[in-house]
């Protein structure tokens, strides 16, 4: 599982795959490109991708006969796809046909020249309802550190916290209630500890990764999060920095 949604970028031109794929992939996106019908289909078999820009490939028709594909291909007919049409003065060579991108029944539709950090909250809202969202349960016996995490956490667009915890123990109920996919675990805790609640949870065969928070990231706690089988340590003083993507990075393996 991956918390980041993947984006096929199909079209031509180079300097504009490679523009959107700058744009996605600093905007938290998995990135795959295509320039022509035969090459967009097998990405799609291949990889899966959560939303398909459309753009202009030769020869003239491939795109719209690429939509028509997915539309009438079981595994894709519910992939969003937003058209983006060759600039008004080329469209008679390269473009679209008139209208066939919202005849059939593409979910946006765009004109070149676009800037593709304008098209990031469009691609947000037409993956809003297919997103999956990496469920994470913070665990902290300070509301104050709690709440701070969450605060950054509702900023992103993939993760969603399913649930708080005040200790170890609380945590490990929370864990069997709530199916989070990562536990942010303070390492220090009154009534169980995080160590021994992270050893808990790692026993399970599909476990919650578990990342360790601590005021101390010396030698001897980062052992002891190995063992105890955390996927890793983050001190709290660069939570802010490294939190997200350690999320990130940690359910890439689940």
């Amino acid at each position: 599982m991956s918390g980041w949604p993947t984006v096929l970028v199909v079209d031509n031109e180079f300097s504009f795959r490679a523009s959107c794929a700058e744009t996605l992939l600093a905007g938290g996106y998995n990135v795959r490109s295509a320039t022509s019908l035969a090459a967009a289909q097998d990405v799609m078999y291949a990889d899966q991708p959560d939303l398909v820009l459309l753009g202009t490939i030769t020869p003239r028709g491939d795109a719209c006969a690429m939509l028509k594909w997915m539309r009438q291909s079981v595994p894709f007919t519910a992939v969003p796809v937003m058209v983006i049409d060759a600039p008004v003065e080329k469209q008679l060579l390269n473009g679209w046909q008139r209208d066939e991108g919202r005849r059939l029944d593409a979910e946006d539709y765009l004109v070149k020249p676009v800037d593709p950090a304008a098209m990031l909250p469009r691609i947000a809202k037409l993956l809003d309802t297919t997103t999956h969202k990496v469920k994470v349960l913070v665990v902290d016996d300070h509301a104050l550190v709690r709440d701070g995490i969450c605060a950054l956490l509702s900023l992103q667009r993939d993760m969603q916290v399913v649930g708080q915890a005040d200790n170890g123990r609380v945590a490990l109920q929370k864990v069997m209630d709530l199916d989070p996919d990562v536990v942010l675990m303070d390492l220090l805790m009154p009534e169980m500890n995080g160590l021994d609640a992270a050893r808990e949870i790692c026993r399970a065969p599909h476990h919650a990764q578990v990342l360790m928070l601590t005021q101390y990231d010396d030698e001897e706690n980062v052992q002891a999060s190995k063992e105890a089988g955390a996927w890793g340590l983050i001190p709290k003083k660069n939570a802010s920095g490294q939190l997200v993507g350690a999320i990130r990075s940690a359910t890439q393996v689940l």
